[in-house]
């Protein structure tokens, strides 16, 4: 299938995306404190999680603090595993989050959302990409979209993928940059799952709190 023949559709799922982002969130939202509400917390499941929140959390940083954004294409570092990491942590810490409730349905709401958004916006970034950096289609062919490969992606002549391949003059060694990772924000993931480990555990007794004293 040709680029031309793929873009009505990948416009169609982007239209898609962005009028289901809001409400979905909202309604994820409301099935979490739902979920919250309804039972005490599990401290077993909540640590559990932690095997997944943790290395999401971790390989976003790591990319974060690897990407130039729109200016380098970054295959160094986690990309040099997989050419979404911010998206497969992202995913990781909402498995994580699913396990810590116990929760099937926020489990399957989030793996629609995720399905729903992230593939239209993960194939939109695939087309600037192309557009912009020659060697994308090379880099593609060696670094999966999303599942990592176990070891970095290696060139033609057997050595590690170059820290900024098809760059261009000034760029960075692409290793890991702390300023990347201020300059992007990307500590609000932390704070994000800080807030709702203390939602996990302190939610439902404020609720609870809340009602006796209206009653």
């Amino acid at each position: 299938m040709s680029q031309h023949s793929t873009r009505p559709r990948i416009r169609s799922m982007q239209w898609l995306a962005r009028r289901i982002r809001v409400p979905l969130g909202f309604v994820t939202a409301a099935v979490y404190v739902f979920e919250v509400a309804r039972r005490p917390a599990h401290p077993a499941a909540i640590a559990w999680s932690l095997v997944l929140v943790l290395p999401g959390l971790a390989l976003r940083a790591a990319a974060s603090g690897t990407v130039k954004k729109n200016r380098e294409l970054a295959v160094t570092g986690p990309y040099a595993y997989t050419r979404n990491p911010l998206y497969l942590g992202s995913m990781l810490m909402a498995a994580g989050f699913a396990v810590a409730l116990l929760s099937w349905p926020l489990a399957l709401l989030l793996a629609a959302g995720f399905a729903l958004i992230y593939i239209p916006v993960i194939a939109a970034e695939e087309q600037f990409l192309r557009n912009t950096f020659p060697g994308f289609e090379d880099y593609c062919r060696r670094v999966p979209r999303l599942i990592p490969h176990l070891t970095p992606a290696k060139a033609e002549n057997g050595q590690a993928v170059p820290p900024s391949a098809s760059a261009g003059p000034g760029a960075h060694d692409g290793g890991f940059s702390f300023a990347l990772y201020l300059q992007h924000r990307e500590y609000n993931a932390a704070l994000g799952a800080v807030l709702l480990y203390l939602s996990l555990l302190y939610l439902r007794p404020a609720l609870e709190a809340l009602l006796n004293r209206f009653r």
